[in-house]
């Protein structure tokens, strides 16, 4: 396949779209970086379908036997990362070293699963009769929809797909129409590796794609990151049908910031939670609550070293933090942007305004002052280089300043009170609490998930990825003598 025209991957075959969608470089619209042919309902269902063909051989090949099949894509993965990592790059506008960064996760989250192959799994229960050998197994939970962002376009899908196939089950992955790109380069790399139709990939809006695929009978269960609505949407569905599903949505994360913490650290960590991949994440920092007696210190510093940050191609080495995905994306972006000066007034760095030699959808990265923590840019996920700075008078009102937003995902607090540092891990509503690290990332082995409107009922990533992608069997054995 030319890796320029992505098509879809159904059955081991690549397989033409309905319609060819140009995909432009958000640094540089004008620039077409490849075509990616979308697919219809029907090609949805030609996908599941394969999947599902294919699900029971691929269970019965054995945790092991996909272990090292896996193991093997993680090897061929690694030698084209620079390759993917410039693709991404050019689709969906972040920093090249990151995206690089992100190829590398992608590589250790398989190399990952596939020890998982050759892991203990279920566990023996004592029967109240002594004759009785009671046990669990876990089963796979068949066809596996697997519905991503454009954000990571590289880690994310891999830590869905990675974790559904070691435990048996097969998978059609629609990505975001502004990753389409980097996901079809990544079934390139891989998935002639495994039997046909355990491996499937459709492309295309969500309105179309998306929509066939959580509706379709035979898919199993839904993991699904994205936006609020969407993820409601796909709850409603699979629930009406009653389908799995697993939802990663949004996050309003606070930073909180206490007297006695290290003020320069806490600065260029939450710089990097904000800025990095222009505030793209949903676990990015959005919102920076400092205590009083240290308002005025943090807030210059933060504001000096914001200034620093170099705004630019993200091909380009020294560049902080690239353009937004895509014009929608920027539009939404400078609408809050818009809010936030209404609501606060002009913002101490950043705004509207960009480089006149920046031709795409680029936004400078922005700190608001003194924001009320009812505003609207301290309750809805703006998801953009977007920082709304608030003050506190001591610990108890930063973290129910914190806590006053539908959303729960990650929280960081810098500190070297250890008595602090622990109520804050206990009070904070968020399932990541991060002591003197940035809100954004987590570790591959450990879980990914949040509490409140911000993720479903179960985690992702580390072994915790079992629970969803597996069902337990309860076994009792009792001979007859």
């Amino acid at each position: 396949m030319d890796s320029k025209v992505a098509k879809n991957w159904i059955g081991g075959e690549w397989v033409e779209g309905a319609s060819n969608v140009a995909v432009r470089s958000p640094a540089d619209p004008s620039e077409v970086v490849g075509h990616y042919q979308e697919a219809s309902a029907d090609l949805v269902a030609q996908a599941v379908a394969a999947a599902r063909t294919a699900q029971k051989a691929w269970w019965r090949l054995g945790a092991v036997n996909r272990g090292n099949l896996l193991y093997q894509a993680a090897e061929v993965l690694a030698g084209q990362v620079e390759d993917l990592a410039r693709l991404a790059s050019r689709e969906m506008g972040k920093p090249l070293a990151e995206a690089r960064g992100e190829a590398l996760r992608a590589v250790q989250i398989l190399r990952f699963y596939a020890g998982e192959g050759a892991r203990a799994v279920g566990e023996v229960i004592p029967a109240a009769n002594p004759d009785v050998f009671q046990y669990t197994r876990r089963e796979p939970v068949g066809v596996v929809g697997v519905i991503t962002p454009w954000n990571f376009p590289l880690a994310i899908p891999m830590w869905k797909m990675a974790p559904a196939l070691i435990y048996g089950n097969t998978v059609v992955l629609k990505p975001a129409e502004w990753s389409s790109l980097t996901a079809a380069a990544i079934f390139e790399a891989i998935a002639s590796l495994f039997p046909s139709g355990v491996m499937n990939l459709v492309l295309g809006a969500g309105r179309v794609v998306g929509d066939a695929l959580i509706r379709a009978p035979e898919v199993d269960a839904v993991t699904f990151t994205g936006s609020v609505a969407t993820g409601a949407q796909v709850a409603s569905v699979c629930a009406a049908r009653g389908a799995k599903y697993q939802l990663e949505m949004g996050g309003k994360n606070p930073v909180l910031v206490l007297p006695d913490a290290n003020l320069d650290a806490a600065v260029e960590l939450a710089v990097s939670g904000a800025f990095r991949s222009a505030g793209q994440k949903c676990t990015a920092t959005s919102r920076v609550i400092v205590e009083r007696s240290v308002y005025a210190a943090f807030r210059d510093r933060l504001v000096a070293r914001t200034r620093e940050l170099k705004l630019g191609n993200p091909l380009e080495p020294e560049t902080y933090l690239g353009p937004v995905v895509s014009e929608p994306q920027w539009q939404k972006v400078r609408h809050y942007i818009e809010t936030g000066m209404a609501e606060a007034g002009a913002p101490l760095v950043g705004g509207l305004e960009k480089p006149a030699s920046l031709a795409g959808y680029y936004v400078a990265p922005t700190i608001f002052d003194r924001v009320s923590p009812t505003a609207t840019i301290a309750q809805e996920e703006i998801f953009g280089p977007v920082v709304a700075l608030m003050e506190a008078e001591d610990v108890d009102d930063a973290i129910d300043i914190a806590n006053r937003t539908p959303f729960g995902l990650s929280a960081s607090v810098f500190t070297d009170n250890l008595s602090l540092a622990l109520k804050a891990v206990e009070e904070l509503q968020a399932g990541l609490v991060r002591v003197n690290e940035e809100t954004a990332g987590v570790e591959l082995q450990a879980p990914f998930g949040g509490m409140k409107a911000s993720s479903s009922h179960s985690r992702e990533q580390g072994r915790a990825a079992i629970e969803f992608f597996t069902t337990t069997k309860t076994v009792a054995l009792r001979p007859i003598r």
